[in-house]
Parts: C-alpha cells; structure tokens; sequence
C-alpha cells in the first residue's frame, strides 16, 4: 500500500467535519471495497450536480459545500472520499478540446475558453488494479436531459460536456470496471500525480489575470444558468457530432 495515495492534501481534505459528517451519516465505513467506491462515486455522480466552481483546484469540501462541480472539481471531492474510505485513489491529468463544451458553455461566453481545457479522471485501486474514473461528472438528470433531446444521436457525440462514442448508453455506472464520458475529447495526456495539488503546482489552472476574474465573479454564473435550463428544459442549440 503506498500512503501517497492515502494522504489528506489542502485540496483533499477529508478530515474536514463536512466530509467526515457525510460518510458517518451515509456508513459508508463499513462496507467493502467494492460499495465503497461504488457509493462515494454515486454520490459525486448524482448528488453533485454538473456545474462550474470558482476554481479547479478548490478543497474538496468547498465542492460538497457548493453542492456542484465540475470534472476537476469532482474529482478533488471524490478522491477525498475515497482516501476517506482508505481506498487508494491517484489523479490523472489531460486537456479536453474546448468543443466539448459547446452548448454547455454558452455562445456568447465561449471565447473565454481556453482551446485546450485542463481536464483529469480520478484512478482508483480496486483487486490490485488501476481503474479510470471519469464517468462521475454529469448527473443523471443532466445527461438524460441530453440524452433526451438527442434521441436520434446513439453513439458519437461531442458536445454539452460530452464526448463518447455512446449517446445512448455512455459507461458512467460503476460496476467494478472503467468509467468515461468525456474520454474522446482528451487532446493532452499529462500522466499520473499523486494528488490534484501537485498537478495544479505543476501545470496551473484553465485562467489567469482578467479572464480569471471576469469568471469568478460573472461568467461562470452565466454557464451554471445555462447549465440548469439544459437539465431542466429543452436544448435549443445544435450539438457537434464526432
């Protein structure tokens, strides 16, 4: 067992009283290792919405807090779950094509996105293997929406947060194996780290300077609207197909 992988960081921050709290309240302690990972990756799957937080690199218990996030954001509160758990758990760092977004991210904002955005999957140890988990990022009620809207689309899609080669049934349960949704948009491979804050020491965040700003305090508002009215309405704009 290597303890990097179980270590508490500033962004893992799992003895927060929050975190420590959920996992008491839900007895998460006294289950295997396979519901384990299976309720703390359902967790973050459906019970934190697909949003966008302040930051990529906030705590984990910002991000339970918030209530939503992200792919990176997630994934900081799934880790500190599972290292919770004592599940070895270790980050994998990427960059993601910006027309991935499209539709998530409005029109009207979409310059602020980088061409090449940061992205990452939490890895997990599980029977002595490495597995990607990736499929945690969009809630259920989200991805149906999209789903949903393009009923005629059954296999590659790329758009709205997603990019798989399967519309209609993308690989984001847990069932002792592999999870993906936005898999085929990964344009930069970046490797393995032992925690979110070694890579963000590394590698940095998506913004910086004025657009850093004009995000935090305005446009990201603008997206998590855009955001809810997707999971909730009809999408009005048209997707880009792989």
């Amino acid at each position: 067992m290597s303890v990097h992988y179980l270590e508490k960081t500033q962004i893992l921050d799992f003895d927060d009283h929050r975190i420590q709290s959920l996992i008491t309240k839900r007895n998460w302690q006294t289950l295997d290792d396979y519901n384990k990972i299976g309720e703390a990756y359902t967790f973050v799957k459906d019970e934190i919405q697909f949003g966008y937080n302040r930051s990529d690199d906030i705590a984990a218990s910002e991000v339970l807090a918030d209530g939503y996030g992200q792919c990176n954001t997630k994934g900081n509160l799934l880790m500190a779950l599972l290292r919770a758990l004592g599940i070895q758990c270790r980050f994998h760092g990427f960059t993601i094509d910006q027309q991935l977004q499209k539709g998530a991210i409005p029109a009207y904002v979409f310059w602020l996105a980088p061409k090449y955005i940061i992205h990452s999957w939490v890895e997990v140890l599980f029977n002595g293997e490495w597995l990607d988990l990736e499929g945690f990022i969009l809630d259920e009620t989200y991805l149906s929406a999209i789903q949903s809207k393009f009923s005629q689309t059954k296999e590659s899609f790329c758009g709205y947060g997603i990019a798989t080669t399967c519309l209609a049934k993308p690989e984001t349960e847990w069932t002792g194996t592999n999870t993906y949704i936005q898999k085929e948009g990964i344009h930069d491979d970046f490797g393995i780290y032992d925690s979110p804050d070694e890579f963000y020491a590394e590698q940095g965040t998506n913004l910086t300077g004025i657009k850093r700003w004009a995000y935090q305090n305005f446009i990201r508002y603008i997206i998590n609207w855009n955001v809810q009215r997707l999971r909730g309405q009809n999408v009005s704009a048209e997707a880009q197909h792989a």
